[in-house]
């Protein structure tokens, strides 16, 4: 390949989002996972991966979790790049909390409709109309919108950040309005609430699901709190992705309708594979699960180039690293208890 050929691929990667080189051969099947793996060990490289990746990217990860699983081993990893394989704004954070490694992303075209939806200048209107308000922040949000908030939440501690919060102090709780009304529910706080949700699990059906469950009746179902309020009320169970993970894990049901991204299924196929895991449905009847196209923009030929090329890079201007990583090192204090 040329030098010219790889510059034109660098140059296109703001606008395709990944290193698109037409006239290099990537193994494929084995040969393609061994080639990672000498990557990894050639440039001292941690793959981290969310649940909701391809099944393959969840196998090869070193670390495969939650946001706050993630995070956590983004700040205490050794090695000297870190390779996200997740969306944009996970990368970010282990950029946040890692000013001095270099971290890629196979595609930042891997976006977020939370993160979408909030901005750091939303935020800060918010706080004028609301001055003596906390701002929590699901980990869901790029850095602008993470730098003007008074904390950071994900799924698996935002019941535990939000009850250690001041009493004598109103709440903004942003950009997911359906995870703000469970917490406020679950913890009797009120909250002003963004108005953003996750297209993800905002494209699940009542009605589907509650046909799914009369034609079940021996099964349990476990739903995300980013879902809508109808769904939750369905559920037998509500949490984290690893909260899910561990009930199906645990519980003595052999049969769970799923109401999350379809990508947690491969670990709970890994950790309970006899038991019985059914998708809930969505409202397009076209397809039976509910997948996110973000996530799946990472493929194992992406992983490959970006590793080999270490690129794309995540950059953080330094003062806007500092102000984010405040809120951030906050939740992570509050949440050293939960595992």
């Amino acid at each position: 390949m040329s030098t010219e050929t790889l510059e034109k691929a660098k140059s296109a990667i703001p606008v395709r989002g990944f290193l698109d080189i037409k006239d290099i051969v990537i193994p494929q099947g084995e040969e393609l996972v061994k080639a990672i793996l000498k990557l990894k060990e050639e440039k001292n490289a941690v793959i981290l991966a969310h649940y909701y990746q391809p099944g393959e990217i969840q196998d090869i990860a070193d670390f495969l979790g939650d946001s706050l699983q993630l995070a956590r081993q983004a700040k205490d990893t050794n090695a000297d790049m870190i390779v996200f394989c997740g969306v944009h704004f996970m990368a970010e954070a282990a950029k946040i909390l890692n000013p001095t490694k270099k971290v890629v992303l196979p595609d930042t075209m891997a976006g977020c409709s939370l993160a979408d939806g909030c901005s750091g200048e939303g935020l800060r209107k918010m706080r004028e109309q609301h001055p003596n308000a906390l701002i929590a922040t699901y980990i869901n949000c790029n850095a602008e919108t993470k730098a003007e908030s008074d904390i950071i939440v994900t799924s698996s501690n935002a019941e535990t950040v939000i009850e250690a919060l001041p009493k004598d102090r109103p709440i903004i709780f942003a950009p997911d309005k359906n995870l703000g009304r469970y917490l406020s529910k679950k913890t009797g706080r009120d909250m002003i609430l963004w108005d953003g949700s996750c297209i993800v699990h905002e494209a699940f059906s009542m009605e589907r699901i509650a046909q799914q469950l009369a034609e079940n009746p021996d099964a349990k179902m476990i739903a995300h709190p980013e879902s809508e309020e109808a769904v939750l009320k369905l559920a037998h169970f509500i949490g984290s992705t690893s909260a899910l993970l561990n009930f199906v894990e645990k519980d003595d049901c052999q049969k769970f309708i799923i109401a999350t991204e379809e990508g947690i299924l491969h670990e709970m196929r890994k950790r309970a594979p006899h038991k019985e895991l059914i998708p809930a449905l969505v409202f397009d009847e076209s397809c039976n699960c509910s997948e996110c196209f973000y996530m799946k923009r990472n493929t194992m030929e992406k992983l490959y180039l970006c590793m080999k090329y270490e690129l794309p890079e995540i950059l953080i201007d330094e003062e806007l690293r500092l102000r984010a990583l405040k809120p951030i090192e906050a939740m992570l204090d509050l949440s050293k208890s939960i595992k």
